[in-house]
């Protein structure tokens, strides 16, 4: 890990619909352009991601994406239009970002639901991608948004039978995440707050194995309020992905250097879609850590520096 170093320059772009994302640069500026894709979706970008970057040679771009973090507006507020709120719309702000930092070509850094967004944007504009890192894969096809809120109700059927109790107009599971979706827009504030702790303890009883505490639960409170509303909102219309495209259309990333990372104790995202993932592209290799999960750790971390750092090449500028 590097030494933190603070953002030397940030601002808010208009992306249209009547939203603004926060971004801020930090490192050499005249270093290899790379932008973290923060998870959630909707957890906002963490500055703490910047230390994975040597500041000397990368030009690190951070940004919150829509209703979250510092952009406007937020998803906190139930005034906050969410329809505006989709993948496509994600993946066009981060041209628009790029286009608006003068970058070229960035390497691609995130994991979780960063990585789903990863993929659409590479998919979609693969000339603009130098190198793409990603630790924790997830590409929010159904199968796996119906494995981390129904299937992995069998390692914890007691926080599971918590999580469904919240929800008791969800006739089935497949229900689960459309009702929890229409309570985080519910009028009432109370309603929004207490789905918003039911959904977090849920998410928390996943990690729970992985020695991570509570890190939904400890969120302020509109930060979470805004995550679990777009979550939510997400994974309630399948991120509006074809299912599986995303390893399906892989073959759009040929000839973009990847690395995938991934735990092997995941039960929030198991191994299986980064399997799936590398063998549909040949130009990816996989890294599985063993004793691992979805928050990573220590030699999460160290394969995420050994990649960043083969990927940095030399110093540019000052």
């Amino acid at each position: 890990m590097f030494l933190d170093t603070q953002a030397y320059d940030e601002g808010l772009l208009d992306v249209g619909d009547g939203n603004h994302i926060h971004w801020e640069v930090s490192g050499n500026p005249h270093g290899k352009p790379a932008v973290v894709v923060h998870g959630g979706p909707g957890s906002g970008s963490n500055p703490r991601s910047r230390r994975l970057f040597d500041p000397a040679r990368y030009r690190v771009v951070l940004f919150d994406q829509r209703g979250c973090g510092r952009s406007t507006p937020h998803a906190s507020d139930p005034a906050t239009d969410m329809s505006v709120n989709t993948t496509d719309r994600l993946v066009a702000d981060m041209e628009r970002l790029r286009e608006h930092l003068g970058i070229d070509r960035w390497l691609l850094y995130g994991g979780s639901w960063g990585s789903t967004l990863i993929l659409a944007y590479a998919q979609a504009h693969p000339e603009r991608v130098s190198e793409i890192v990603i630790a924790a894969v997830t590409t929010t096809r159904r199968s796996e948004i119906a494995w981390l809120y129904e299937g992995a109700g069998a390692f914890f059927p007691e926080a599971w039978d918590r999580f469904r109790a919240g929800v008791p107009e969800a006739s089935a599971p497949h229900e689960l995440v459309p009702a929890y979706a229409r309570r985080t827009n519910h009028p009432d504030r109370a309603v929004r707050e207490k789905a918003t702790a039911d959904w977090c303890a849920w998410e928390d009883a996943v990690l729970s194995l992985e020695g991570a505490g509570t890190p939904y639960a400890d969120r302020p409170d509109h930060a979470k309020l805004a995550m679990v509303r777009i979550c939510s909102h997400y994974f309630a219309h399948g991120a509006w992905l074809e299912e599986g495209a995303l390893i399906r259309d892989a073959h759009r990333l040929a000839g973009i250097p990847g690395v995938l990372i991934h735990g092997r104790f995941d039960l929030a995202g198991p191994l299986g879609t980064a399997w799936e993932l590398s063998k549909a592209w040949p130009d990816a290799e996989l890294t599985v850590v063993e004793n691992a999960g979805h928050t990573g750790g220590g030699d999460t971390r160290t394969h995420v520096l050994a990649a960043l750092d083969r990927f940095a090449g030399e110093i540019i500028g000052p």
